[in-house]
């Protein structure tokens, strides 16, 4: 310790200045980082084991920091050694649903649907890149120049997506998309305005019958979580395959097989790809297959897949309304390179898909399914949507609070028929809740009239 002049003799310890406390924090890390690995510490006690090194340090430093700064410093170095170094307290805090790294002096969260700037930095860029090595080594995942992007999964599931230099200019870059504790039932959703009871009692029947559908909305729009209620909604005694880039869905059935995508090694080979999965999949006897996200040309073995017997699919994509997602999947079935003229993409996409789910997050931070559209078919060379649930606003409340709900706009879906047939028959009050004012208002047009 001399060496870095922390000795009692070098300067008074509750004058340490800051980069007198960094240079302590450092030789902490570093000494025992070479403990670790010199004694071959078992796994499971490297936390205890260097508990007990770091007091043993500190007092043979004959250091006497105020308590909170010593504990303040004890903590840094274990968020080091076994965390993700100043973003580890963002991790642990419960009300934090997203950390964004943008270089080494800012740092935000999300809480609530909002972005707030955080006080936490991180010493330098060099900091930040070991952090994003310390996360993806685990993972047998690399970034480097050649390969500047990496998407990675953390152990409770978090989804992480980091990105170095040369292509995040100002520094690298890390999203920690966090993933929480405990699933998200549909009553919850309810009682947080994201749907009602109706669409939820909706949504249960279309999955019981086994249609089609497309959960589509921008990004942290909560599509993931809607997808995990909704895959909630399948029956215990079906095969299902679920197939993504990061893992994150939390199935509670019995019966799944779950597949993940694997990049490709430095060499560029052994990549295995969502389109590849879902090719694969249907080679696995599945009853239903849950893809996270379309977002190439897996599009097109997806609809194919519902066009051939693999009814009761559901996936997500990115898109802003009911409309953009059918543009969407179009654009990424043109990606899958089978030169298909337009009319017959838009067949293909007219007949697979049963039912779009638009998922939004309103200006106020809220998530809702603000619709809900049945694909009705084609007209021309146009895909026909028809709203059954839609969101209106009513007004702004306090604290900006957006005011509204989705209602349904009292259209009966064509495919009502395979509701009923799966055990749902649902009355007027689901789809005909504005039978009553229709009615009304029917009458004053024809008071009106005599």
């Amino acid at each position: 310790m001399s060496r870095l002049d922390m000795s009692a003799g070098a300067a008074k310890p509750s004058t340490l200045s800051s980069p007198d406390l960094l240079k302590l924090k450092h030789y902490l890390i570093n000494t025992l980082s070479r403990e670790l690995e010199g004694n071959n510490v078992p796994f499971e006690e490297r936390k205890e084991f260097s508990q007990q090194r770091l007091n043993e340090i500190y007092q043979s430093a004959n250091l006497k920091l105020p308590e909170d700064i010593r504990k303040h410093i004890f903590k840094e170095v274990g968020n080091e050694l076994f965390g993700f170094g100043p973003i580890q307290k963002l991790l642990n805090d419960s009300t934090v649903t997203e950390v964004m790294v943008n270089g080494s002096d800012s740092v935000y969260v999300e809480r609530d649907g909002k972005l707030v700037k955080t006080p936490v930095k991180f010493e330098d860029n060099d900091h930040v890149r070991r952090i994003i090595e310390r996360i993806i080594a685990p993972l047998g995942r690399r970034v480097d120049a050649d390969s500047p992007t990496v998407d990675a999964r953390l152990p409770d599931g978090s989804r992480v997506n980091a990105v170095v230099l040369p292509v995040a200019i100002d520094g690298p870059s890390i999203t920690i998309r966090k993933f929480g504790e405990d699933k998200l039932t549909v009553a919850e959703l309810i009682s947080f305005g994201s749907i009602t009871d109706k669409m939820a009692e909706f949504l249960r029947a279309c999955v019981a019958a086994r249609l089609n559908m497309v959960i589509s909305g921008g990004t942290g729009s909560g599509k993931t979580t809607l997808l995990n209620v909704m895959s909630g909604f399948i029956p215990s005694n079906e095969r299902i395959v679920t197939i993504e880039d990061a893992a994150e869905l939390q199935l509670q059935q019995d019966h799944i097989v779950r597949l993940e995508t694997k990049p490709a090694n430095a060499e560029g080979r052994g990549g295995v790809s969502v389109r590849d999965l879902v090719k694969n999949s249907l080679r696995m006897r599945p009853d239903r297959i849950i893809v996270g996200e379309v977002r190439g040309g897996e599009a097109l073995d997806m609809l194919q897949a519902m066009n051939t017997g693999h009814d009761g699919s559901l996936t997500t994509v990115h898109s802003n309304s009911p409309r953009d997602a059918i543009s969407r999947l179009e654009t990424l079935v043109l990606m899958a390179g089978m030169d298909l003229p337009l009319k017959v993409v838009r067949q293909q996409v007219a007949s697979a898909v049963d039912v779009i789910v638009q998922q939004t997050r309103l200006k106020d931070g809220s998530r809702k399914v603000v619709a809900i559209s049945e694909v009705a078919g084609m007209e021309g060379d146009t895909i026909v949507l028809s709203d059954i649930f839609k969101f209106k606003q009513t007004g702004i409340g306090e604290n900006n609070k957006i005011l509204g709900q989705t209602e349904p706009t009292g259209l009966r879906p064509m495919f009502a028929h395979r509701l009923e047939a799966a055990g749902f028959k649902l009355g007027a009050d689901v789809f005909g809740a504005n039978v009553v004012e229709m009615l009304a208002t029917n009458r004053a047009s024809k008071r009106r009239r005599r």
